[in-house]
């Protein structure tokens, strides 16, 4: 049963096994297990990241294709709901879907030309042409400010049931874990999870997929791929509109749970960096990747100053550490920890895990 649902795409590792299980087990219960606003917030852009890295792994992971234009279409997104909500006097569940579909329709075709006229080129090309209309968007975002808010961006109202207002019951519910209010935001919270849920889940079908097949043999080697009888350009595209979509709805997702957007929240190249970051700690080509770099990332993008800070503080009598543990240095020891990752896990932390569990099954054969 798991092995459908997982599209034959099972860890193949023990520990990786586990590292899921301990992941989806904390994202599900993270109202629970971790009370307090920073926590439910930084859990839901760890669920917003995991669908946003996975759709790029789809195109670079598993298609080879290299484009900056991915925060583009998350921003499409997050665009598309914020335009749609500000624009009505009351916020409705049908203004939310024609955003969510506006947007999906814009990034549709805004992918399919790209895809059409700059795949044929060569993929240093590709790259330049998506960064190039990557930085037009974004200015373009900036300056319609009687559309999309310019600089300030759109704050907007989001259907009652999501409000953090809005309570299911008075008083607090007691759980084994815990207490937890049952309003709003914890329903949009577990909106994200049930979507980003199966929105993992469809991309692992796609990539398992004999579709997806294709796209890896194009990847490993799109000569051999064009000689069999498929045409690249193509799958390419295809690859390119999907991955687009994905990202599209990321950005609606982050729009619902922010209720605001603007170009620092989705457009930001900035984004671009991390999402290029998540995929080489977590492992191209691997989609679980997505799911196990978010995390780490998330995690030490919103905690490592706190820890830096406390280490700083545990070590004042000692020359030259509290300097060097001072919380404004928390990108320079980001960027320490990504170069170790890197070091010891060139293939990704999944691809090393999965790599140790067949030399184990290699040792055990002997």
């Amino acid at each position: 049963m798991l092995n459908r649902i997982l599209s034959n795409d099972l860890p193949r590792s023990r520990l990786l096994a586990v590292l899921l299980a301990v992941i989806l087990l904390g994202l599900a219960f993270a109202p629970f297990l971790f009370p307090g606003v920073k926590a439910l917030s930084v859990a839901a852009k760890v669920l917003v990241f995991v669908v946003l890295v996975a759709s790029f792994d789809l195109l670079l992971g598993y298609t080879g294709i290299v484009s900056f234009a991915h925060t583009m279409f998350f921003g499409i997104g997050a665009y598309g709901v914020a335009i749609a909500l500000s624009s009505v006097e009351e916020a409705s569940w049908g203004a939310l879907l024609l955003g969510v579909l506006a947007a999906l329709l814009v990034s549709m075709l805004l992918s399919l030309l790209i895809g059409l006229f700059s795949l044929r080129v060569r993929a240093i090309f590709f790259a330049m042409i998506t960064l190039a209309v990557a930085s037009a968007f974004l200015t373009l975002a900036s300056q319609l400010s009687d559309i999309t808010g310019g600089e300030d961006g759109l704050s907007f109202s989001v259907p009652e049931l999501l409000t953090p207002g809005f309570e299911l019951r008075e008083e607090p519910l007691v759980t084994p874990l815990g207490e937890v209010l049952l309003n709003g935001r914890l329903l949009t919270y577990y909106l994200l999870f049930v979507s980003v849920c199966a929105i993992f889940l469809t991309l692992l079908r796609i990539v398992n997929s004999p579709f997806g097949r294709v796209l890896q043999a194009i990847r490993e080697n799109d000569f051999r791929a064009e000689a069999l009888g498929y045409r690249t350009v193509v799958y390419r595209t295809l690859s390119n509109v999907l991955s687009a979509l994905f990202a599209t709805l990321a950005g609606c997702l982050l729009a619902v749970w922010l209720r605001y957007n603007g170009p620092d929240t989705s457009l930001s190249f900035e984004i671009m960096l991390d999402i290029l970051l998540i995929v080489v700690i977590g492992g191209m080509g691997t989609m679980y990747g997505a799911l196990i770099g978010s995390v780490l990332f998330v995690l030490a993008q919103s905690y490592l100053q706190d820890l830096l800070r406390m280490a700083g503080e545990s070590t004042a009598g000692i020359p030259l550490l509290p300097a060097l543990l001072t919380p404004d240095r928390w990108l320079l020891w980001l960027g320490l920890l990504f170069v170790l990752s890197v070091y010891y896990f060139p293939t990704g932390i999944v691809g090393k895990l999965r790599e140790r569990a067949v030399l184990a099954r290699l040792k055990g054969m002997k």
